[in-house]
């Protein structure tokens, strides 16, 4: 019983079929994490290129509109308007306008301003329209759902309660005279 046992053995083990399936099932999933994480990078940097390019046409049209002082509304539906791609952008996005004095210089506070849809609704926390010829700066934030969120660099990037990742964008220009 043993002889037999033991001679089958052997040829099973000089036998060499199905080493490329042994492979493929250490291989497959490294690959498969790569083409994912590839398409996550590929969308965010989309819709982070979309809000930079909202952000941008909006501030143009705020330099342009000399003696006018828009709104966050205002502005908050023109990026939405100009960035496109950008989901819920209307109830995501949040902006913040601070005056930045250059003659005495005072850190811009880092951490941007986000809305987390998981917490309760909290006031704009600084939109101020300067006098002219103030140096302002605009900075956006919108939150996004990460495609792949459990995988790949989906599962790595920085989220918030409800499981969004945030896009900052920001913006200087000058308040013209009237």
């Amino acid at each position: 019983m043993m002889i037999p046992l033991a001679r089958h053995l052997r040829r099973f083990r000089r036998r060499d079929e199905g080493t490329a399936t042994i492979e493929f099932a250490i291989l497959f999933p490294a690959f498969v994490m790569i083409l994912l994480s590839s398409v996550e990078q590929g969308m965010i940097t989309m819709q982070h290129s979309m809000l930079e390019r909202g952000l941008d046409v909006a501030v143009r049209n705020v330099r342009l509109g000399t003696g006018d002082a828009p709104q966050h509304d205002e502005i908050k539906a023109q990026i939405c308007e100009y960035a496109g791609v950008l989901k819920n952008c209307d109830t995501t996005l949040r902006l913040e306008m601070v005056q930045v004095d250059l003659r005495n210089q005072v850190a811009f506070d880092r951490s941007a301003d986000c809305v987390d849809t998981s917490e309760a609704v909290q006031p704009v926390r600084n939109f101020v329209n300067g006098r002219e010829n103030d140096l302002m700066l605009l900075r956006a934030c919108v939150k996004i759902d990460p495609i792949f969120p459990t995988t790949g660099l989906g599962k790595q990037l920085a989220k918030d309660g409800a499981g969004q990742v945030a896009l900052v964008a920001m913006s200087a220009f000058v308040q013209e005279p009237e």
